[in-house]
């Protein structure tokens, strides 16, 4: 194991350390920085190069040790983390590197100019994500309390009921692209469903976060993104429903509306663009990978075991956690300004050369210590239901077409560029046509429709199937919503928080009875076309 010195906040700049090579009868090191290594090298993480291969740059970036230097986009430089024990040093040491992304000297002072494509990734919120200490502990806590009450079982049901209208929509063309006709579409249609988000709504919401992710026109993107959730807040304040947006503006912490805003980007980027990349590449696994598809031609279906895989070695978000020292201090043999920006590389911690053998190739033993969902104080509070998402994704869509195989050649498979994410652009795939399946019950009760039983009243069980097209009926060419909007307790129906925030409760609030269907809501308007028309 490499030694990491744990961080040591000083003041005042100081020498650079003893023996650094970067120093020896060379001129300085860019302000701020002192690496082992070549001086004034700074290697790019965007780009197609690393895109195709970022584990042979992590490999290469360890010959400065601990840390790095990179750049994550033309004018923004920051640390790279890449040792398992110095990412758990700095994910687990708030009072030396705070999330509170108002620290980062180059945005205040205008060396990173507001439109530059990393800065909606980067830049503060007023969220539980990019706060720190008593702040951060309230917002966490009305989210944390929110998520709770998601029922697991309603939650499989939003997925598979969804699964199930994308899956009929290609099921009979013999191929798809499961990335954008599966995997990008799911998510936000089960996300949206868990924000109570009407259609269109939703639509909006999906061009804003996916151009905050490409970093596509980001201001546009970030301006859309708010003003969406600010209309949806609207909406939830006068009808509020069993949804995650009405128990945050429920919870005793009192949010703001603006604390409401932004507590909603983190959570609905948290729970698409990543969840997408998880489920593609773990479809991705096990289409192509010789382990996981001879368990597969055997009849077994290692999800799990995939889904371990791929957050070991290409976790969803590849390279985040970003810190910003509270002073300046010594790490790890580098010396770190305050407010200069430090990057874990879930990643290249994850496989550090470091790390004992079965932690870096046993993942399919159920061995779980990877920082995939960070750790520390920022731990990602929604693992559970992100994993449940992705294993039922991936479950029905095999359950539906098991014979499914690649369309191209693994190497053939394109990714992303981007410093944040590991991302496919597309997985097709092709299999046997088969006719859209007709409903096993065709007098099943479609969900949303009121008839003389408990369904459609709040606090009434869900259905937990919906039914499908039968083959006589022509699929329809927008992609519906799997479930109707819900409205629950009027209780919740409570006036705008003050500007100035109550402390939060010491424990969360009780989980109701999942509230029924009523209406049948309107197809969603352009969801599937958007997609399909990037």
């Amino acid at each position: 194991m490499t030694h990491v010195t744990r961080a040591t906040p000083t003041a005042g700049v100081s020498q650079p350390p003893a023996g650094c090579p970067a120093h020896q009868g060379a001129a300085p090191p860019h302000e701020g920085t002192s690496f082992h290594g070549p001086a004034h090298e700074v290697t790019p993480l965007h780009g197609p190069d690393f895109a195709a291969d970022p584990h042979a740059v992590y490999r290469r970036l360890r010959r400065y040790g601990p840390v790095a230097p990179v750049e994550l986009a033309p004018g923004v430089r920051a640390h790279l983390v890449t040792d398992y024990r110095a990412a758990l040093d700095v994910l687990r040491s708030p009072e030396a590197f705070a999330k509170d992304a108002r620290r980062w000297r180059a945005l205040a002072d205008g060396r990173v100019a507001p439109d530059n494509p990393v800065v909606p990734m980067m830049a503060y919120r007023p969220n539980c994500l990019f706060t720190d200490g008593e702040a951060h502990r309230r917002l966490r806590q009305a989210v944390t309390d929110s998520l709770e009450r998601i029922d697991p079982n309603a939650l499989r049901g939003y997925v598979e009921r969804s699964a199930d209208v994308l899956v009929d929509r290609f099921t009979t063309a013999g191929e798809a692209d499961l990335l954008g006709d599966y995997a990008k579409v799911l998510p936000l249609l089960v996300f949206n469903q868990l924000f109570g988000c009407p259609p269109a709504l939703g639509d909006r919401l999906v061009e804003g976060m996916s151009g905050i992710f490409d970093g596509v026109d980001a201001e546009r993107a970030n301006a859309l993104v708010t003003s969406t959730f600010t209309e949806l807040i609207a909406l939830k304040r006068r009808q509020p429903g069993a949804d995650v947006t009405s128990w945050l503006m429920a919870h005793p912490a009192g949010l703001t509306d603006e604390e409401m805003i932004h507590q909603l980007v983190v959570l609905m980027g948290a729970g698409t663009e990543p969840q997408q990349n998880l489920i593609a590449g773990a479809l991705r696994l096990l289409l192509c990978d010789d382990r996981f598809a001879g368990d597969l031609a055997g009849g077994s279906m290692p999800v799990d075991d995939a889904l371990d895989e791929v957050l070991w070695l290409d976790p969803p978000m590849a390279n985040y956690g970003v810190h910003y020292p509270t002073a300046d201090l010594d790490f790890a043999g580098v010396r770190l300004r305050a407010g200069e920006p430090v990057v874990v590389s879930f990643a290249a911690a994850n496989t550090d050369p470091a790390l004992r053998p079965g932690h870096r190739s046993g993942q399919r033993t159920g061995n779980r210590a990877h920082l995939a969902w960070s750790a520390g104080p920022h731990h990602c509070p929604a693992k559970d239901p992100a994993r449940l998402i992705a294993s039922a994704a991936v479950e029905r869509l095999l359950d539906r077409l098991p014979d499914l195989e690649l369309a191209v050649p693994a190497d053939r498979l394109v990714w992303r560029p981007g410093p944040f994410h590991r991302a496919l652009t597309a997985l097709p795939v092709r299999f046997p046509p088969q006719p859209v399946p007709v409903p096993a019950v065709a007098s099943a009760s479609v969900p949303g429709r009121r008839t003389g039983t408990a369904e459609g009243r709040p606090g009434a069980e869900p259905a937990r199937t919906a039914p499908r097209p039968s083959v006589t009926t022509p699929v329809p060419a927008r992609i519906p919503a799997p479930t109707p909007e819900t409205f629950g307790d009027r209780r919740w129906n409570v006036p705008p928080a003050p500007s100035r925030s109550t402390p939060p409760a010491g424990t969360s609030t009780a989980r109701p009875p999942a509230s029924g269907p009523t209406d049948r809501r309107s197809p969603w308007s352009s969801l599937g076309a958007w997609w399909r028309g990037r």
